[in-house]
């Protein structure tokens, strides 16, 4: 069998985003010229389904090289390998340039081809909804800070790129809809001299005057964009054109609601567009604010509020009960439960005790805990996922890059054949001047792009507009299209399959008690106390209509239960560490309710009152009503497989993947780690959905 050497790819070319990145590819191919070299080929993020790793997960992106070892020893060709990746490494830079809001698709690719036209930039990708500029460029001809000042001369005066955290105020409704504004103005013009035109209530001269006015206002984004070009040098025959022209034509030759209302359909579609745009930064700038801005850091022996960005690793932060942590980091002192449904989706809170990892955005129970940070703001588990989303939406979808394509060659075929029948047929005495002018501008109205221009955005406009109405956000239409091509879902567990909420499940008495007894006496010791799973408890004794007796106060053992005086006896209530340090040994009973109810994915708490052991009850995030339903739906319209994402713990997983019916389950992950599993996903079935509740 031939010799292979594996290398992290991450380790070979660190700054390269993914393993798609056209740095991949040049290594790949200086590579594979190595004399001894037989061949050169990915694994991991890009691999196929058998070159996943155990438990599901998708390996980290590595490098697959055949060789011949009588040509090149494994030594010899990893230091080559190390090679080629430094000298890539250092000759390609690839940055991400946050900038002010620019709301105009146009403006977009204006500043893309801007960017690319700059010496010694190799690639440029503008996204609307991310507000950031991804571009790749050559080290020896250019440098970062030249892409930043070029790209903000493209954008223009007032506008310039910003550093990420920049809260600069952003303009008002206005300065925001200026577009979506003067739309409605030309609709309503149009309306109105429709209207009356009809009627024939008014003079002629002042029905076209209003048509004017709707003109002016429906072209107002068209025609500033256009000599925005033309002032900066960069006038391209495009769509806007297209349109312009098509508008003008239709008034040449009287068609003035025509050339009125496909001006104000555009602009229309343009302005909705944007507003998509702008709802969908606002999900992405959400995910940035679950982590508080200030941590409580502990310096020089006092404890001080400082800004996220000046804690750095190592720093020990004081988190209190009931906050957000604002680092990544290892729990140094203290015992306490933290909600990590925020990152991880864990259904109910997980203990942490000296040692445990805790991370950026989560929120601490009821205990207070000293963190050691491990990993500074912008390389925090959030930030890495805020990076991942924005990245991924720099990608452009295959049907817009060919629109973009299409309209440059069809812009100017159109052009050129307007310009022929007004010129060709009076030459050749075929038609007169005034016909072939005329015969012109109905050419050129005929064929403006409807479908590109108007008929595809309303007809993505109206599905996106039916989606909202049952409470489903589309961020565009390339996402709307990608539907259709979707052959595999991914799930996320809590709060999508499952009410994201613990509810008790199972209730099992020892001999001799009762379901009613034991539900009374937990519930009325768990009353006192803020803890989900106690919340759960109190809520079915209080559906159950029990009279819950009176409780004595309440002492609380972080991360292992309560305990509280009830008819003059001692309740303990808890998980079976409670009882490990008076070395109590739990009836086999218990301990058997326990391992069963702990093996079907529940949460289990231990009741005992005074000398008597009350039961066990099992706590559980339950399934959504239907859930089984739906699946079903979508495996009638042609899904071939569904899969369930979780950070919840195998048991858990597994328990709620049986119950809702998915083909697979793949527990314990990190978000990165669900990547991770949807690109594995990808290679079997191509286009892949994701369905989640948070992070």
């Amino acid at each position: 069998m031939t010799p292979r050497l594996h290398i992290d790819l991450t380790l070979v070319l660190p700054d390269a985003p993914d393993s798609a990145d056209a740095c991949v590819q040049r290594l790949m191919k200086l590579v594979a010229g190595t004399p001894g070299v037989e061949l050169v080929h990915l694994e991991g993020e890009t691999a196929s389904a058998d070159q996943v790793e155990p438990g599901g997960v998708s390996a980290k992106p590595r490098l697959c090289l055949h060789y011949d070892p009588k040509q090149i020893s494994m030594a010899g060709l990893e230091a080559k390998v190390r090679a080629v990746g430094a000298e890539i490494t250092a000759r390609y830079g690839h940055v991400l340039l946050p900038f002010d809001a620019i709301e105009s698709e146009d403006a977009a690719l204006r500043i893309e081809d801007g960017l690319r036209a700059e010496p010694g930039v190799l690639a440029a990708s503008v996204n609307l909804a991310a507000q950031v500029a991804r571009v790749e460029y050559d080290r020896t001809l250019t440098a970062e800070d030249r892409v930043s000042a070029a790209l903000g001369r493209l954008l223009g005066a007032g506008r310039t790129p910003r550093r990420t955290g920049d809260n600069t105020p952003r303009p008002g409704w206005y300065a925001r809809n200026t577009e979506f504004a003067w739309s409605l103005a030309a609709g309503v013009l149009l309306s109105a001299a429709w209207l009356l035109d009809q009627w024939a209530v008014l003079p002629h001269l002042i029905v076209v005057a209003l048509y004017l006015c709707s003109y002016a206002f429906g072209a107002f984004d068209l025609i500033s964009d256009t000599a925005g070009r033309i002032r900066r040098g960069r006038f391209t025959f495009d769509i806007d054109l297209l349109m312009l022209l098509a508008a003008v034509g239709a008034a040449s030759i009287g068609a003035w609601a025509e050339g009125a209302f496909l001006l104000f359909l555009f602009s229309l579609a343009h302005a909705l567009e944007h507003y998509g745009l702008a709802r969908a930064r606002t999900a992405i700038s959400a995910l940035a604010d679950l982590a508080p801005p200030m941590g409580r850091v502990q310096r020089d022996g006092r404890e001080r509020d400082v800004p996220v960005g000046d804690i750095a690793v190592g720093e020990i932060v004081i988190v209190r009960p009931g906050e957000r942590f604002a680092v990544d980091g290892k729990v140094r002192a203290g015992r306490s439960t933290v909600d990590q449904a925020p990152i991880t989706g864990e259904s109910v809170p997980v203990d942490k005790e000296p040692g445990a990892e805790v991370f950026a955005g989560t929120i601490n129970g009821e205990g207070s805990l000293e963190v050691v940070t491990t990993r500074a703001a912008g390389d925090r588990t959030l930030d890495r996922v805020v990076r991942l989303v924005t990245e991924a939406q720099t990608l452009k979808a295959r049907t817009q890059l060919f629109t973009e394509r299409f309209e440059r060659i069809f812009v100017p075929i159109v052009l050129v054949a307007a310009t022929v029948v007004i010129v060709v047929p009076p030459l050749l005495g075929v038609w007169t001047w005034s016909v072939s002018f005329y015969r012109a501008m109905t050419l050129l109205v005929a064929a403006s792009p409807c479908a590109v221009a108007i008929g595809t955005p309303a007809t993505v406009l109206a599905g996106i507009a039916q989606a909202a109405r049952r409470g489903v956000l589309i961020k565009g239409g390339a996402y709307l299209e990608s539907l259709g091509t979707i052959h595999a879902i991914a799930f996320d567990k809590t709060g999508t399959l499952t009410i994201g909420k613990p509810e008790v499940t199972d209730l099992r008495p020892a001999e001799g008690i009762m379901e009613d007894e034991l539900l009374r006496i937990a519930a009325a010791v768990e009353r006192h106390s803020q803890h989900p799973l106690a919340t759960a408890i109190v809520r079915r004794a209080l559906a159950s209509h029990l009279v819950l007796p009176e409780a004595g106060e309440l002492q609380s053992f972080t991360a292992r239960g309560v305990r509280s005086l009830v008819e003059n006896q001692m309740v303990e209530i808890g998980s079976p560490r409670l009882w490990e340090s008076g070395n109590v040994v739990l009836p086999s009973s218990v301990t058997e309710a326990v391992a069963g109810l702990q093996q079907a994915g529940r949460s289990v708490v231990v009741v005992r009152h005074g000398d008597r052991w009350l039961g066990v009850i099992g706590i559980a995030d339950r399934p959504r009503e239907g859930t089984r339903a739906v699946l079903d739906q979508l495996r009638g319209l042609g899904i071939k497989r569904i899969v369930m994402l979780t950070g919840d713990n195998p048991g858990v997983g597994e328990a709620v993947g049986r119950e809702v019916g998915v083909d697979e389950v793949k527990a314990g992950l990190l978000p990165e780690e669900k990547v991770a599993a949807i690109r594995a996903m990808m290679q079997s079935y191509g286009t892949v959905a994701m369905v989640g509740d948070g992070v």
